[in-house]
């Protein structure tokens, strides 16, 4: 049988590059949650659009508290490649201060849950993975120019 490809996907990755949509990002977040929420971790928005998303939970660097919030992420292997772009803001998301003070999270991806170690990429390697990112979902590049600054790129490895 041949495969069906999602026609969303095709329009998702093009209105990413828009900066209408960007503005519009405190909407998108919150039906996010909802959607996540109702679904018990089984559909996202980025899911509808045919693109991979995982539900990342962290530990509140000051609070410990758990953190969640759901991100756009391309496959790596066993795990997952997430941006700190933060929808185009000039601060890195919260998520990314938490991650560096403690990198051991998890993962909900089609509302299973999986043990995580986050490591920020830098250098030559965060060149190439930047270049793989861009060709992956080409509103990273509106993103980082939007905000000013170089956007964290973190693989979340599973736990062994």
């Amino acid at each position: 049988m041949p495969s069906v490809r999602n026609p969303l996907t095709a329009l998702a990755r093009v209105l990413g590059t828009r900066t209408w949509v960007l503005r519009r990002s405190a909407g998108i977040v919150e039906a996010d949650r909802v959607l996540h929420r109702v679904s018990r971790g089984r559909v996202s928005l980025v899911g509808l659009a045919g693109l991979p998303s995982v539900h990342l939970t962290t530990l509140g660097r000051r609070s410990g508290a758990p953190r969640g919030t759901n991100l756009l992420s391309m496959p790596d292997g066993a795990g997952y490649v997430v941006v700190g772009s933060n929808w185009g803001r000039a601060r890195d998301p919260g998520w990314t201060f938490n991650l560096r003070a403690q990198p051991e999270a998890t993962v909900t991806v089609a509302g299973r849950e999986i043990p995580v170690r986050a490591r920020e990429l830098h250098g030559a390697e965060y060149d190439r993975m930047w270049r793989r990112l861009l060709a992956y979902w080409p509103g990273y590049g509106r993103e980082r120019d939007t905000a000013g600054r170089d956007l964290p790129i973190f693989v979340l490895g599973p736990v062994r």
